[in-house]
């Protein structure tokens, strides 16, 4: 799971240590996510046909797992990644730092990006709009950043497009009454994926396209597949007791049984991810 709201992963609990317990299941989760998505995102960056020396904004940069990889296939362009959490920051900094001035991080707020309009030739937002309130907002937020001619690049999560088997119980059950319960009371859309067409054609985006990565049991090694439900599961659970309709008991068990179906040879898990991309056309 990606929604960053309400502010932290561990809703129900306070002060350092859960902040602590939070921020290191964030870290883990996006350093497994990268490794799992990118050999399948990967392509579909080429295939964007940047510019030399084109200028990208990763929006919700997190960690920089992406912004490093994008940084690094394309050695001439110009990179900016934002975040509202300044941990991130400081680690993606880190990560980034042999990569030189071309590469930057600084706070920023989606519904209001620091930049001039018409700035960059790509913008990047994966894993973002179902953790915000407001995806349309900061997707024209978006749209004024980016030139005419610019190409827009979303990993839009929809988590109808989750599953495994074999279960002892129904997971279908713990996404609707678990996630999509959690999302709603914290005001998320975590079925926002199936809705960006709709949103980017109205919006007069143009060429707009849509992939689908298949990060599954048989295409993702099974202990990385398994490594990210460990640490939703860590991050999370907290929150959808909190604010789902599920008992602690329920919600904790459904976890395990997910993650030990990734790992057994018979079992079968999917995360599939809408890839939408479109462009902004020229005045």
């Amino acid at each position: 799971m990606n929604v960053r709201c309400p502010r932290g992963y561990n809703g129900a609990m306070s002060g350092p240590q859960a902040k602590e317990m939070a921020d290191e299941s964030m870290v883990r989760n996006l350093a497994a996510q990268a490794e799992a998505i990118w050999p399948q995102e990967e392509p579909i960056f080429l295939r964007h046909g940047l510019p030399e020396g084109a200028r990208v904004l990763d929006v919700g940069c997190g960690t920089g797992e992406i912004t490093r990889r994008l940084a690094e296939r394309f050695p001439s362009g110009d990179f900016t990644g934002v975040d509202v959490e300044e941990g991130h920051l400081a680690r993606a900094r880190s990560l980034c730092r042999r990569l030189g001035e071309r590469v930057r991080f600084q706070p920023g707020d989606a519904y209001a990006l620091q930049f001039p309009a018409g700035h960059f030739d790509l913008v990047v937002c994966r894993h973002v709009l179902q953790a915000v309130s407001d995806a349309e907002r900061a997707l024209a937020e978006m749209v004024r950043v980016l030139k005419p001619s610019g190409r827009l690049h979303l990993i839009a999560e929809d988590y109808g497009m989750v599953l495994s088997h074999p279960l002892p119980r129904d997971s279908d059950r713990f996404w609707r009454d678990g996630a999509l319960a959690y999302g709603a009371s914290v005001g998320c859309d975590l079925h926002v994926g199936r809705k960006v067409f709709t949103i980017l054609n109205e919006m007069g985006l143009s060429r707009i396209e849509a992939d689908y990565l298949t990060i599954d049991t048989i295409r993702v090694p099974r202990d990385l597949f398994a490594q990210i439900w460990e640490a939703w599961r860590d991050g999370y659970t907290e929150s959808l007791v909190q604010h789902g309709k599920l008992s602690r008991a329920e919600i904790e068990q459904c976890w395990n049984e997910m993650i030990a179906t990734a790992r057994d040879p018979r079992g079968y898990a999917l995360w599939q991810l809408p890839v939408w991309s479109a462009h902004k056309p020229a005045v």
